[in-house]
């Protein structure tokens, strides 16, 4: 996805949204980076789940994310093993982003041609419509 226009993503599935993870989404949708806080230990957490990885407590609420972090690692994909639907968009890249608070997510980086992708770059979320939802990727900050 080295530049993926939202065009191109128009043919391609969408996430579905469960009970856990529709904060995320919904923040998605208008325009926010949310990530899961645990109120027992404070500390937030990505992927969306209903405990928290750190201290198993239950009792969570949801923070907006500055949604700016670092390329942790990153891969260039050269062959479409998920279809036709990404077959035009090779090669694309696939990377960990380490938010700045602290948390990992798989996204991808766009705007930039996918062997340009390094480990170190600074990013910020960018949101592309795909159907009724927004897909969070980041761009070079």
């Amino acid at each position: 996805m080295s530049g993926t226009a939202p065009q191109r993503m128009a043919g391609k599935p969408v996430p579905e949204p469960s009970v856990t993870s529709r904060p995320f989404w919904e923040g998605c949708a208008a325009g926010e980076l949310r990530l899961p806080r645990c109120r027992a230990c404070d500390g937030v957490h990505f992927y969306p789940r209903s405990a928290c990885p750190a201290c198993g407590g239950t009792d969570l609420d949801w923070v907006r994310s500055a949604g700016t972090g670092t390329v942790y690692a990153t891969t260039v994909v050269h062959r479409s093993f998920w279809g036709d639907a990404w077959a035009d968009d090779v090669p694309y890249n696939v990377a960990m982003i380490e938010l700045d608070e602290g948390v990992r997510m798989v996204s991808a980086v766009v705007g930039v041609p996918a062997d340009q992708v390094h480990i170190g770059m600074r990013v910020g979320v960018t949101f592309v419509p795909r159907g009724d939802t927004h897909l969070p990727f980041f761009e070079r900050r």
